[in-house]
């Protein structure tokens, strides 16, 4: 049955509120590290109640983009709040535990078959992609790219063309969660060093402990604050 006839909608609140913020933070030059005012404060001066306030504050802190410190305010992460539509949000949260469940099968798998298979070629492209995620992070990204050449380092290392072929059918799909993963707060170095441990594990040839290795850190991607997150309706209207 289609869903394009469904009921029209408005605005929620606190979306109104999350395109504010990104206005104030544009025009008066925030950057990352500075403070947006107390939640009080931006209830009183958007006419809003606190309670949409918060829930803008807390797509902000799912997508990234600010730090909520326990009784000490909400920090920018970013130089910007380039907000993510909750729309997309709403939909990518959907679907991320089935991406989440095929990235675990199948690259553990993957890992196990790379532990056995692996070449010396093999290992210079998992070792020149740690190198270029160490390099990221350094810079102060999100080791994204990196990331991104190590899992295909480890797929080419397994040297098997339809399981190779699987991982491409859902690229798009695990570049989300990938992105999702990594802007969470601490998680790139956390990543690396799961790569590392899993790298040692291939280049020693032993299968198990790859696998291991590869699921630890694939189930450490599923913990993201999305998955946490439930889209509210606003209090206010």
């Amino acid at each position: 049955m289609t869903d394009a006839l469904r009921p029209m909608t408005k605005q929620r609140l606190y979306e109104q509120v999350l395109d504010r913020l990104r206005q104030y933070v544009a025009e008066t030059g925030l950057r990352a590290g500075d403070r947006l005012p107390p939640e009080r404060d931006l209830a009183q001066r958007l006419g809003v109640s606190r309670a949409s306030v918060k829930q803008a504050i807390v797509v902000l802190e799912v997508q990234g983009l600010v730090e909520a410190r326990h009784g000490g305010g909400t920090y920018l992460v970013r130089d910007s709040l380039d907000v993510e539509p909750v729309e997309r949000m709403v939909e990518r949260r959907r679907r991320l535990p089935d991406v989440l469940e095929a990235r675990e099968a199948l690259e553990t798998k993957l890992a196990e078959l790379a532990a056995e298979r692996r070449t010396d070629e093999d290992l210079g492209a998992m070792r020149m992609a740690l190198a270029r995620m160490a390099g990221e992070i350094e810079d102060g990204g999100h080791g994204i790219e990196g990331d991104r050449l190590f899992h295909a380092a480890v797929t080419a290392a397994a040297h098997s063309s339809l399981l190779a072929e699987f991982m491409r059918s859902i690229a798009d799909q695990i570049a989300e969660s990938r992105t999702e993963s990594l802007r969470q707060p601490g998680r790139p170095d956390r990543s690396l060093a799961q790569h590392r441990a899993i790298l040692e594990a291939i280049v020693l040839q032993r299968p198990g402990q790859a696998a291991t290795a590869m699921r630890r850190h694939v189930r450490t991607v599923a913990k993201v604050r999305l998955l946490d997150w439930e889209p509210e309706e606003d209090d206010d209207r």
